[in-house]
């Protein structure tokens, strides 16, 4: 493997870092932003629902860009943007800056997002074999990084600024630095798909694919919004107790990339995300039958486990379906990560109001059952890598041939 891969690869995992950082730095100081801002619980819902969208616009308008510029230029621009956006966030003082500061951080994520996986994308085809999931490993890393520093700056009462600015100072300078490592990929052959050509996304055979996202991350945001609230509410637990389900699962989140790349390699991706989807399902089930706390942990920390694989094997699967245009068809599917984190939320919320919260859960599980129908979309014809090369003992998650 060349050193210029390797740099590649490693500078993508850092970028991948630094996101996880700057997103969970926002999501989990929500509270003290709305207190900063003096943002009323009825306004609220409308400012965070404006950054996915806004980012859904940013995927969508990515998609037209890299027509024309590559994705690591984007990347390059688009991440010191959302760390930026992100002090903004902790140093604006008057609500009109804190929308254009959550605007910026919106469009950006979106083409950040897009771009890092398209990357990665391409990366994982010259290197002939599973790696997407380690770069989603980073991301998890990240994350769990962020919170912790986020954790520090709310016990120790200190003001937003005050948390970000160290953050952005250290991120700031290392994205950019490692940003010159990026590798962009071989747009690849165009070759016949499902009727149409590689080179042109069709959007009936990308819908399955754009399924699973949706249903991953209603999955991802049932936990990340209503773990807390079930495990203190439902099944009894203190309200210190009730802030561990959340960490668990990052956690349980970053075991499982951190080695699914080696269990792609052995049982091929459609393997790892039937495995995944029923890990997950068992999850919910569990969550929602919990007689106590400790029980419906074991419930978080199968979902951990479960829906870690799904959504890096998604961006993997729409590189394969589309080889001559692969960045077309990861921003694209990149969209229904938002859609799904806006469905996630107010649909556990409104089932767990108008029914309850036990049988809320059973929502996400049967969405993420239907994974295991697509599971075949994550499959490849044959064992295909770039320069005449051939792995027969490894599973493909290279370079696609005929889709489906």
């Amino acid at each position: 493997m060349t050193d210029v891969l390797r740099r590649g690869r490693a500078s993508l995992a850092l970028s991948f870092f630094a996101q996880g950082v700057a997103f969970a730095l926002l999501v989990t100081r929500i509270p003290a932003i709305q207190d900063r801002y003096g943002v009323s619980d009825a306004l609220l819902p409308a400012f965070l629902a404006a950054v996915p969208i806004l980012a859904g616009v940013g995927s969508v308008a990515t998609e037209r860009l890299v027509r024309r510029v590559p994705p690591s230029r984007l990347l390059r621009w688009s991440q010191p943007v959302v760390l930026l956006a992100l002090l903004g966030v902790g140093a604006g003082e008057r609500m009109v800056e804190l929308g254009i500061a959550l605007a910026a951080f919106g469009l950006a994520v979106g083409a950040l997002d897009a771009s890092m996986n398209m990357l990665g994308v391409s990366l994982q085809r010259s290197y002939g074999r599973s790696i997407m999931l380690s770069f989603h490993a980073a991301y998890s890393l990240g994350g769990i990084v962020g919170a912790s520093l986020a954790w520090v700056g709310a016990h120790w009462q200190l003001a937003l600024w005050v948390s970000y600015l160290p953050v952005v100072v250290v991120l700031l300078p290392a994205v950019l630095a490692g940003s010159r490592g990026y590798v962009d990929g071989d747009a690849g052959a165009v070759e016949e798909v499902d009727g149409g050509e590689a080179g042109t996304v069709v959007f009936k055979a990308l819908l399955p694919l754009c399924l699973v996202m949706t249903f991953a991350y209603i999955g991802d945001s049932t936990v990340s919004n209503w773990s807390a609230k079930y495990l203190q509410d439902v099944l009894g637990s203190s309200e210190q107790l009730a802030t561990v389900p959340y960490n668990v699962y990052m956690v349980t989140t970053l075991l499982g990339r951190a080695i699914g790349d080696f269990g792609v390699r052995r049982f091929g991706a459609a393997g790892v995300v039937r495995g995944g989807a029923l890990v997950a399902a068992a999850g919910f089930a569990v969550v929602a039958g919990a007689p106590g706390a400790w029980v419906g942990m074991l419930g978080f920390t199968l979902l951990g486990l479960g829906l870690c694989v799904l959504v890096p094997q998604t961006f993997a699967a729409a590189g394969r379906l589309f080889p001559g245009a692969s960045d077309a068809a990861i921003a694209r599917l990149n969209v229904f990560n938002y859609v799904g984190f806006l469905i996630g939320s107010p649909l556990v919320g409104a089932l767990g109001d108008a029914w309850n919260y036990r049988g809320a859960m059973l929502v996400p599980m049967v969405l993420v059952l239907v994974t295991l129908v697509y599971a075949r979309s994550f499959g490849a014809q044959q064992d295909r890598y770039g320069g005449g090369h051939e792995r027969p003992r490894t599973a493909d998650v290279g370079r696609g041939s005929n889709g489906l």
